[in-house]
């Protein structure tokens, strides 16, 4: 039942001066025409990791190279565990050994974690340098590289220190989602997955009815996965670029998520992995609060197993699991004075965040962990 001929359009991001368009569709990466109109410079700066830069890199440094003088590179570790201000200072470290200056342009080649590290560093080399998002994982495409939330990770928390700073385009070739491994798919549809209870039920509809052609890598399924997701996330943002009321929706999930990987140490569960998880945990927590049915709480539940994902939350602490996750949980950005806030489903298609009650919290995280 997937999209028989997918028809691709760029999708907007309307941020007044900061605006920027999302480019989607097969063969993209290889293009030199996808590249013109970029901010002119002397230098381009590929930030890529050790897994996609024998991939892409040879062919994306072909593409931009009749554009710029000299194209440099950098190869980062691969890894949520790198994540980090170490391999930050990689990047700056070949930025300032090599010379580049204010008008260089970073090109984020990979998927989240080199997205993330990629952005906050253009934010903050010489005060701010343009960059492009050139995602290469199916997570990357649908959520991280859209709407300029840029960071790295504190063994505290994740993502706890960046900056929002928004590329000057991004470059979704879906070509790169056929070398993708089984595990790294399955976490990039949490992040598809989340849309539809939040936002669009028809899509959710859409996706329980494709499931197994996403699960299969079904080119004209995965093009038009990528494509509404971009699109409904382009309208939050659009509407609240910096998270002060509408963007936390698209945190569904994340609460317990970033709990998880916090407390098992980064790396451990996929970023995917442990939303995919959360997603289920919130909408349990969104049922118990009365605001949706059982039924609801398990056709996520079921369609998220589908995805290849764990439903159930690990044992981080087995003297006291929930405090171990609540702890976390007091860190995460949302949190207002200490009192944690969530995303919850509040009716089909639909969130709002809101606080819970700790004992309720409780219940929850030991209903739903191993």
């Amino acid at each position: 039942m997937s999209e028989p001929t997918p028809s691709f359009h760029p999708v907007a991001i309307a941020l007044g001066d900061r605006s920027y368009d999302i480019h989607i569709g097969p063969g993209l990466l290889r293009r030199s025409d996808t590249w013109a109109g970029l901010p002119r410079a002397q230098t381009a700066m590929i930030v890529t990791n050790t897994t996609i830069a024998p991939l892409y890199e040879a062919a994306l440094r072909s593409a931009i190279a009749p554009h710029y003088r000299q194209v440099r590179t950098v190869v980062l570790p691969d890894g949520e565990a790198h994540k980090d201000w170490p391999t930050l200072n990689l990047i700056f470290d070949a930025l300032l050994g090599q010379g580049c200056d204010r008008k260089t342009v970073l090109f984020a080649l990979g998927g989240g974690v080199v997205g993330d590290m990629t952005g906050f560093a253009a934010a903050s080399f010489m005060r701010g340098v343009p960059f492009v998002q050139v995602p290469t994982t199916l997570l990357a495409q649908v959520d991280s590289s859209v709407g300029g939330k840029t960071a790295i990770n504190h063994p505290l928390g994740k993502n706890m220190i960046g900056a929002f700073y928004q590329p000057v385009r991004v470059v979704c070739d879906l070509d790169t989602l056929a070398t993708l491994p089984p595990r790294e798919l399955s976490a990039g549809l949490a992040e598809v997955i989340k849309y539809g209870p939040i936002a669009d039920m028809a899509f959710l509809d859409w996706i329980e009815a494709n499931i197994d052609a996403l699960m299969a890598q079904d080119p004209a399924a995965l093009a038009h996965a990528v494509q509404r997701s971009c699109e409904i996330k382009a309208w939050v943002v659009g509407q609240d670029e910096r998270e002060a009321g509408l963007r936390a929706i698209l945190n569904f999930g994340h609460t317990f998520g970033h709990a998880i990987e916090a407390g098992l140490g980064f790396g451990v569960w996929l970023h995917g992995e442990a939303v995919g998880c959360g997603m289920v945990m919130a909408a349990e927590l969104s049922q118990r609060l009365g605001l949706v049915d059982a039924a609801l709480v398990a056709r996520l539940r079921a369609l998220i197993a589908r995805a290849g994902l764990p439903v159930r939350g690990p044992v981080i602490d087995a003297a006291d699991n929930a405090g171990h996750y609540i702890a976390h949980m007091r860190l995460d950005k949302k949190a207002v004075a200490g009192d944690i806030q969530f995303v919850l489903i509040d009716g089909p298609g639909q969130a709002k965040v809101a606080g819970a009650p700790d004992a309720l919290v409780r219940e929850v995280i030991q209903a739903c962990c191993a």
